[in-house]
């Protein structure tokens, strides 16, 4: 740790077992200046599992700002400054990512040391495609928020991965089935730990399940995206109900020539040129 300036260090550490976490973490907050944790009361435990005893001090979404000012002068003293949260990565659905922001436009240099991160672990351990994914994170409490946000999900292609408390899942589960309909999904509970579980169900048997058996433990929600077969399917279902004449005006009337408007009504009804022609041309007879 060397220069004028200080430096900082994103440590990731473990959601659940303390084994999962790394050489490079470990040494990192031995030999920072300074620790900034979302809740030192509960990082304590973890420091003093590895006998660690760097300063620490809170860095939380009530005083993410002013505490990060302050933070950045410390840096800019020369002091070393390890950012860790209650569990997994820092700046991934917390308030460090306003502290990378503001170091970054105050010239102090970030690096992040890998490690857990309930997200990916919980993709991993879907059983979902995790090829393509989005995480929403904590969905919001305001309901006109919520639902702009799940209306947006509602046509998400790809894997879906979300956050969720135990006293709200039910719930959650139940706006996700309202708006998203009926999906297969992963409830990831207590990751890494003795208890860990992933439950594959659908988000109706889910909503069946934790009616009867209070859910316990935080909990992350794969979701299976919506397949593009559907989507194709359901854009093809609303076309077929106005009439080919209909269709065909509609691309008539903004312009389109008659071979172009044709090759067009074919494709979002799914079947050939050629049948919209013969179609066109019975009605003509009729």
């Amino acid at each position: 740790m060397e220069g004028n300036q200080g430096k900082l260090y994103l440590c990731a550490t473990p959601i659940g077992n303390l084994e999962d976490i790394t050489m490079r973490v470990l040494r990192i907050l031995k030999e920072a200046d300074i620790i900034a944790a979302e809740d030192t009361r509960n990082s304590i435990r973890l420091l003093n599992h590895f006998d660690i005893r760097t300063p620490m001090t809170s860095y939380h979404e009530y005083n993410k700002i002013d505490k990060a000012y302050t933070l950045i002068e410390e840096m800019k003293k020369g002091k070393n400054v390890a950012l860790i949260t209650d569990a997994g990565t820092p700046a991934i659905s917390d308030p460090g990512e306003d502290l990378v922001r503001l170091c970054y436009e105050n010239g102090i240099e970030v690096t992040s040391l890998p490690g857990a991160c309930a997200c990916v672990t919980a993709l991993t351990l879907s059983g979902l495609p995790t090829r393509r994914f989005c995480f929403e994170a904590f969905l919001p409490s305001d309901k006109k928020e919520k639902q702009a946000i799940l209306e947006e999900l509602k046509n998400e292609t790809r894997t879906i991965v979300l956050y969720e408390a135990p006293h709200r899942l039910l719930r959650t589960l139940g706006e996700l089935l309202e708006v998203l309909g009926d999906r297969r999904v992963t409830i990831c509970r207590e990751l890494t730990k003795k208890h860990e579980t992933a439950f594959g169900t659908t988000l109706s048997a889910a909503i069946a399940h934790y009616t009867k058996e209070e859910p316990k433990g935080e909990c992350v929600l794969v979701l299976e995206g919506r397949s593009r077969r559907q989507m194709k399917e359901e854009e093809q279902a609303a076309w077929n109900e106005i009439s080919i004449q209909e269709h065909m005006q509609q691309y008539l009337d903004s312009g389109l020539d008659k071979k172009e408007a044709m090759k067009r009504v074919a494709k979002d009804r799914g079947v050939g040129k050629r049948d919209i022609y013969q179609a066109l041309l019975e009605l003509k007879n009729d």
